[in-house]
């Protein structure tokens, strides 16, 4: 009789719990989203802006503030969040005391890609980012270069370029010829340099290094119309007059 009123003790206590809780729950969800805020991750933001968020958490063609926590769907809003082009990941949740937090992480762009009448960036997975009104990066122009594989070996080679701080200031143009051949634009002269296909890029970029030091050393970096690395163990360069070998 004891054992069975324990029981019983524990079901009624289980229950009156099951109650709270619903009780709790179903009071809470009559709260109204009291206010929006949103994070963006540490980095550039330089595409969205808060406001332009906000038109983002539509709900049943209304914005999401003032209407009930229960009526809130979450996954909803994120998945809207996350199809902006300009977000690369994003999180959408309600606190406690009736916020509605969205943190974002914009994408950012390493590249823009002109192909005929079209123009658009490109971020570190290749993936494409629209131009914007908002803001113009300067990141290399890049011309030739349009197909999937194409744009996944450009990341590869622009990230390369940005792994010395120099040539990530120094390179402003990037062409793909009919060869498949790399061709740089750069800042510091009226010159190119003719990279090649991508293969034993590390290598380029080491005799690169070392023309650079020489050339800026002695002054004479204004003298060449074209550096050419494309060859095995040695840097070609053409003056601007007469050819000749670096």
């Amino acid at each position: 009789m004891k054992k069975l009123a324990t029981y019983l003790s524990f079901f009624l206590l289980l229950m009156f719990l099951v109650f709270l809780y619903g009780f709790t729950t179903n009071r809470n969800g009559l709260k109204k989203v009291k206010n929006t805020v949103v994070e963006f991750a540490a980095g550039d933001n330089n595409f969205l802006t808060h406001s332009m968020v906000d038109k983002l958490l539509i709900q049943n063609n209304e914005f999401v503030k003032n209407q009930p926590k229960r009526l809130v769907d979450l996954h909803f809003l994120e998945a809207n969040v996350s199809a902006n082009p300009y977000v690369e990941k994003t999180a959408v949740f309600l606190t406690v005391d009736g916020v509605l937090k969205t943190t974002i992480k914009q994408r950012t762009p390493i590249a823009r890609i002109v192909d005929k009448d079209t123009s658009f960036y490109v971020d570190k997975y290749g993936v494409e980012i629209p131009l914007s009104t908002n803001f113009s990066a300067r990141v290399p122009l890049v011309l030739g270069v349009r197909e999937p594989e194409e744009i996944k070996e450009l990341t590869t080679l622009i990230k390369n370029i940005n792994s010395n701080s120099f040539f990530a200031k120094e390179i402003i143009a990037i062409q793909k010829d009919a060869q498949n051949e790399y061709i740089f634009t750069v800042r510091s002269g009226d010159y190119k340099i003719i990279f090649g296909e991508l293969t034993d890029a590390s290598i380029k970029f080491k005799k690169l290094t070392a023309f650079y030091n020489k050339a800026f050393t002695d002054k004479t970096i204004n003298n060449y119309k074209a550096i050419n690395v494309k060859y095995h163990n040695q840097v070609v360069c053409t003056k601007q007059n007469q050819d000749g070998k670096q």
